[in-house]
């Protein structure tokens, strides 16, 4: 049996919010007049959606257009200011993520933009550890459907998504796949099969779902 243990990014697997903001807040006041900044829990709260729900969200004074254009300019920045600030890797993964990888097939699936999980990968040290990765911003797929794709795509008999938010959940469901919630993370679901406060604890509950 081809066991796969899929992995949302933010929140789960790092913290980028604080370099993520302090970029988007500088695009937004080099190419906009609106006179806005955002707050590194704004930018929490955030991450998950897609870049689509996120200028909904942050710049619903503009129109569809406008926010679309201002949004990818601020992905645009961020791609860059991240490629020279290191987010932050949560305590005892690359531990957790080398044992896991004995026994399980290792993949990344999220909502962000085309490149993000790539400059996760080169920029963890650890990338070796993740056989596949997929996101919205590459098929157009939501999380769910992408979920669907990479364990189909993998042959994978049983799998099992980790995340932080309702999003997360209820992609997992919509995907037929098991749900672990990382309570450590950005949001707070109440839907889930398994609860973990750090990564640390993903072998154990693995066991119990």
């Amino acid at each position: 049996m081809k066991k796969g243990i899929l992995f949302d990014l933010d929140g789960t697997l790092w913290d980028s919010s604080a370099n993520v903001i302090e970029a988007w807040n500088k695009c937004i006041a080099e190419q906009s007049a609106l006179g806005l900044k955002f707050t590194r829990d704004q930018m929490k709260s955030y991450m998950g959606k897609t870049l689509e729900d996120i200028a909904d969200i942050m710049f619903p004074m503009l129109a569809k257009a406008e926010r679309l254009s201002l949004i990818n300019k601020c992905i645009d920045e961020e791609q860059n200011y991240l490629l020279t600030h290191r987010s932050y890797i949560f305590p005892e993964e690359e531990q957790v993520l080398e044992e896991l990888h004995k026994e399980y097939f290792l993949a990344v699936v999220s909502n962000c933009q085309d490149g993000y999980i790539e400059l996760f990968l080169d920029q963890c040290g650890f990338g070796r550890l993740f056989s596949d990765y997929e996101c919205a911003g590459r098929t157009g797929l939501d999380k769910g459907d992408n979920i669907r794709l990479v364990a189909e795509r993998n042959g994978l008999d049983q799998c099992t998504y980790v995340g932080d938010t309702a999003l997360d959940g209820e992609a997992a469901r919509k995907a037929g796949v098991r749900f672990i919630h990382a309570a450590y993370g950005f949001g707070s679901p109440t839907d889930f099969d398994a609860r973990i406060t750090s990564i640390s604890e993903l072998p154990s509950a693995l066991m119990r779902v």
